[in-house]
């Protein structure tokens, strides 16, 4: 078939799917307006990720082309829209722009909405907690540098809940608008420069490498020094209309961070889900095994438990624990109230769907 009758088949796909589009946004319209009268959620992350499983198995039975990344990413850009149609969505997150957070952040709400930086980890949750912002994204944990402690003192306090997660493959790139021959100076976050350790010493081991306050930073620096680079990801590269010279360059290709969508609300059940919750024990000895036995007897797997000072009492100790499954299962719920007679405190933190 020639060139210009493939792409006129093109257009009337296009054309097709531009029809399409605005046949759901017109159902979208009308969803908002339930909402509006019922008083619910703009975003429901039950509902989104329930939907985008659907999808990505129906394009499965379909044999399609895209692969299951390519029908999220899709998605998540009509479904961005969908929600500056209902009522546009202001998300608080961790900056400055073009950090991680921020990709994050954008890899799960899309770009439609109105993102809102804040200088700290608590200023999102201030936000948020003031109906100044309707959801927050925050760091929890990263796969090779741990938890991310200022996320979990805020919990102690905060009423707030997790509503989603987010799972982001961090990969640090080497950005800079001159040859790679001229770099003399490389700026990076401190954790950043850690991560590419190994590949600076292999390739730039003469270069003054220099600190900077966050990765953003970093790029401002090399899109106004001749001679500099920096260590940031894409988003950085395309705010400051920096090149990108080499891409990955992270010494570890499993280097994942985890981030928490954080809101009013919990999630209902999806058959797929996670429950983060924080404990006080007793200051006795065993009181952390008692704590935790209900869960094995129950078969409730535990993906992770970290431990923070209290900030209430010296010497004592608040953990913070993963779990399989939501809170309102059959056995979870079980679990939870063994463990309430056995701690000083229980606090559940949220339970959301899991993602990939």
């Amino acid at each position: 078939m020639p060139l210009t009758e493939v792409r006129k088949k093109i257009d009337a796909v296009d054309a097709e799917l531009l029809e399409l589009l605005n046949r759901r946004a017109d159902l979208v319209h009308e969803v908002g307006e339930i909402k509006r009268k019922s008083g619910g959620p703009v975003f429901a992350p039950d509902r989104e990720e329930v939907l985008l499983r659907s999808l990505v198995q129906k394009n499965a039975k379909l044999a399609g082309r895209l692969p299951a990344s390519a029908i999220r990413a899709i998605y998540r850009e009509i479904m961005s829209a969908s929600y500056a149609l209902e009522r546009g969505l202001s998300i608080a997150y961790f900056g400055p722009a073009g950090t991680y957070t921020h990709e994050a952040a954008r890899n799960k709400f899309g770009a439609s909405v109105q993102y809102v930086a804040q200088s700290n980890i608590s200023e999102v949750f201030n936000l948020v907690a003031r109906a100044k912002a309707d959801f927050g994204v925050v760091p929890i944990e990263n796969s090779t540098e741990g938890a991310i402690t200022h996320t979990l003192d805020e919990f102690m306090e905060s009423e707030l809940k997790i509503c989603a997660q987010i799972l982001l493959k961090i990969e640090h790139n080497l950005l800079c608008n001159g040859p790679r021959e001229s770099i003399g100076k490389i700026y990076s976050h401190p954790q950043s420069l850690g991560q590419c350790r190994q590949w600076l010493r292999s390739n730039f081991p003469a270069a003054e490498i220099v600190e900077a306050s966050s990765n953003t930073r970093a790029a401002q620096h090399a899109a106004q020094e001749p001679g500099a680079a920096a260590i940031a990801g894409k988003m950085a590269a395309e705010l400051y209309g920096l090149n990108i010279l080499e891409a990955s360059i992270q010494d570890s290709v499993y280097n994942t961070t985890r981030f928490l969508v954080i809101g009013a609300h919990s999630c209902p059940p999806t058959g797929n889900d996670k429950t983060s919750l924080m404990f006080g024990v007793h200051d006795k000895a065993g009181a952390l095994f008692d704590a935790l036995e209900a869960f094995k007897r129950l078969d409730i797997s535990m993906s992770k438990i970290e431990s923070r000072p209290s900030r209430r009492k010296a010497w004592e100790y608040f953990f913070f624990v993963d779990l399989e499954g939501h809170a309102e299962e059959e056995q979870m719920v079980k679990a939870l109230s063994e463990l309430q007679k056995r701690c000083t405190l229980v606090k559940i933190l949220g339970s959301y769907p899991k993602t990939v």
